[in-house]
């Protein structure tokens, strides 16, 4: 039988603010428990919200990527549930008018372009979090993160397999880094995600979901959903019904459970909350953070392939805009975007990965390969020297012309001491200069390689190719 997979996406993304987005109490991970939770956050009588304009113009930040409505009038609301990590005993957050409604983020799955659209993007404060495990028996309660700002991003249910919703978290997390709204780091919790799942057969509505709460990693993402089809086909196969719940997933165990019945939005008694005006987005305020935006990755990935890269390429050098830098100073200083590419993507890459750094740490800075590379361009080194200039420059021995003299790597390009090697090189070659003269053209690349070795590699390949195909036409 043939079913059919229906996902769509909430994700909290943490914003970027200092402050909480009700109170002046700091954002920063990592404080011990309870340091960072003001009066405010605390819900202690008497003390009211306030709103962090910060935190509503990363909002808009978003709405303008994505192409949603940015709503000129966007209302608080309280969404009322009990439990021990929410002091006030309701949450703000935004129910009937979002900051953000609409918009799409494109993602590509086995080369095929594809739009999943966004319902909503709206703002709301984070709860506290609950320890476990720590106490003999009893739970603790971390109020830190309570009220931290998030932006929860909600979308179509437009997926339809574990592929195309990890393809879609990747690009909204790399787009809400590339703007700078969130910092992305999933293992400090600032970005995750909830999947809702269902199957259905071709054509039918909409079968019932289930919500996979909190999944922080792009590989937990996949195998929750994957577990969780599996789960409703066999239970509708074997004659079950699927019920609405909210579960969690074990990665230990590589499944789904039941956490609680799902509730519906009425269970929550939203109400606009009294204590905060609605907030009045204007278009001057929009057209001033759309001045500070940077250029989003679609854009590059077309202005690259417009210069001759592939489109795989395009993918891999907007993977974050740090990466996208880079790679945009190198292509200034060497004037091509593919000898760029080549080292980016190539021996820079390697290096990052080795170093398990990123791409706003590289061990060598953009300028510095710029010049690097100038040195091949002009003969001084080959490109095979290069690469090992890259790694002594990645280890400290300074600059690259430093490092080409240090290590007297530059290349011989003098034509008659070219000659006198290459000459040297078919006297002790016979066999090989008569294989090539036959017609066995891998002889010629093996005659190039004993001039190299003869000239320990400081050889100009080019030149040397040259000088031999001269000498064999006599």
């Amino acid at each position: 039988m043939t079913w059919e997979v229906v996902i769509g996406l909430e994700t909290h993304a943490q914003l970027t603010t200092r402050s909480k987005i009700f109170s002046g109490a700091s954002t920063q991970f990592g404080a011990p428990p309870n340091t960072q939770a003001s009066a405010v956050d605390l819900a202690l009588p008497g003390t009211l919200p306030v709103l962090n304009k910060g935190a509503v113009e990363r909002a808009i930040r978003f709405g303008l990527a994505v192409g949603g409505r940015i709503a000129p009038r966007s209302v608080f609301a309280r969404k009322n549930y009990f439990y021990p990590d929410l002091p006030k005993g309701y949450q703000i957050s935004q129910y009937e008018d979002p900051v953000v409604a609409g918009g799409v983020v494109s993602i590509v799955v086995d080369g095929v372009e594809k739009q999943v659209r966004l319902t909503r993007a709206h703002l709301e404060e984070d709860a506290g979090k609950l320890l476990h495990e720590q106490f003999h028996g009893m739970s603790g309660v971390d109020l830190n993160r309570a009220g931290t700002p998030l932006l929860e991003i909600v979308s179509e249910p437009d997926m339809r397999s574990s592929a195309e919703a990890v393809a879609y978290a990747k690009a909204l997390h790399t787009l809400v880094r590339w703007i700078g709204i969130c910092d992305g780091n999933m293992q400090e919790g600032s970005f995750r995600c909830d999947a809702n799942v269902s199957v259905r057969r071709p054509g039918e509505p909409l079968g019932t979901r289930c919500e996979i709460k909190n999944l922080n990693s792009f590989r937990f993402l996949e195998k929750a959903i994957e577990y969780e089809v599996r789960r409703q086909t066999e239970l509708i196969e074997d004659g079950g019904k699927v019920v609405q719940e909210t579960r969690l997933f074990d990665p230990d165990r590589g499944e789904t459970r039941s956490m609680r019945s799902k509730e519906d939005a009425q269970d929550y008694r939203y109400f606009p909350d009294p204590d905060l005006l609605p907030v009045a987005i204007t278009q001057a305020w929009i057209d001033g953070v759309k001045a500070t935006m940077p250029k989003l990755p679609q854009a590059l990935r077309a202005d690259y392939e417009r210069e001759g890269l592939s489109a795989s390429a395009a993918n891999l050098l907007t993977e974050s805009r740090e990466k996208a830098a880079y790679f945009e100073e190198v292509k200034s200083i060497v004037g091509s975007a593919q000898v760029a590419n080549n080292w980016v993507a190539g021996a820079v890459s390697a290096l990052v990965n080795d170093r398990n750094a990123d791409f706003s740490a590289v061990p060598v800075d953009a300028r510095a390969l710029g010049k690097l590379l100038l040195r091949v361009e002009d003969g001084t080194i080959s490109g095979k020297a290069a690469k090992d200039v890259l790694l002594a420059m990645a280890d400290g021995e300074g600059d690259a012309d430093t490092v080409i003299e240090k290590r007297g790597l530059r290349q011989i390009s003098d034509a008659g001491a070219l000659e006198k090697a290459v000459d040297a090189v078919l006297a002790a070659n016979a066999k090989q200069v008569e294989d090539y003269r036959a017609g066995k053209e891998k002889a010629f690349n093996s005659l190039v390689g004993q001039v190299m070795k003869a000239t320990q590699g400081k050889a100009n390949p080019a030149q040397v190719g040259e000088i031999l195909k001269q000498r064999l036409a006599r």
